[in-house]
């Protein structure tokens, strides 16, 4: 048995059992390095430090976008709470607001069970349909929504007699009486008044405001110019005038 101590490893043997592929020797680095930086630059930040980093840096941005989106939310709704409120309070137009005398129409040259027409009455801006429902009865309506002033459609393919809808927040109206069956408009549509002539013509005569009865909305416009009529009819304070009484 040889007690002599094996003689030192050779670094640059590789089949030395003392110096594994890779390796540089007991001091040396045990795989291959990154090129060394410039003398003197600034490492990047690691680990959990940068990480923390991009976190909140990503929650600011989230939260930017957030404000802006709620910034955006909050003026549209604004304007149309604004525009809502103005409707209710007579500030922004509403159909049948003139106090003139009306001049009957013609709109149509005759109009169908279950046909529909848009028009203007009483003045340009004002939209007005009417509607000849299939029992042959004839009604007219202002085509201005009482939520958001939208425009009003008649549908004939909804229910036995058809609907009056608002596209833009599905108010219903009754095409029979105008009154609101479902959403969010606060008032029933106010009525045209329209009547068939012997030829079969179609005439808008006269408008109602929102809840006003037929009689008070003819009172309200043609008293004055037919004083006899308004005697007859009952009208609040007609009477004829000095010369002919």
């Amino acid at each position: 048995m040889s007690l002599t101590a094996p003689p030192p490893a050779d670094p640059s043997d590789p089949h030395d059992p003392a110096n594994p592929p890779g390796s540089e020797g007991p001091s040396g680095p045990s795989g291959p390095t990154d090129p060394p930086g410039p003398s003197g630059a600034a490492q990047p930040p690691s680990g959990d430090g940068s990480r923390e980093a991009l976190n909140d840096r990503i929650s600011a941005d989230s939260l930017t976008t957030r404000r802006d989106y709620l910034r955006i939310v909050t003026t549209v709704s604004g304007g149309l709470a604004i525009g809502g409120l103005g409707v209710a309070a007579g500030i922004l137009h509403r159909h049948n607001d003139s106090e003139g005398v009306p001049e009957p129409k013609k709109i149509a040259d005759q109009l169908g069970p279950g046909e529909s027409i848009a028009f203007r009455y009483p003045g340009d801006e004002d939209r007005a349909l009417a509607v000849r429902l299939v029992d042959g009865s004839l009604v007219g309506y202002s085509a201005v929504c009482t939520h958001l002033a939208c425009a009003v459609l008649y549908r004939a393919d909804r229910g036995q007699l058809g609907e009056l809808l608002c596209p833009c927040h599905e108010g219903v109206f009754d095409v029979r009486t105008g009154e609101v069956t479902a959403g969010p408009p606060p008032r029933p549509l106010p009525r045209v008044i329209v009547t068939e002539d012997l030829d079969g013509s179609i005439w808008a005569l006269a408008t109602t405001r929102s809840g006003e009865s037929d009689k008070d909305a003819w009172c309200r416009q043609f008293a004055d110019v037919a004083p006899e009529q308004a005697i007859e009819l009952g009208c609040p304070g007609a009477e004829l005038p000095k010369g002919q009484a």
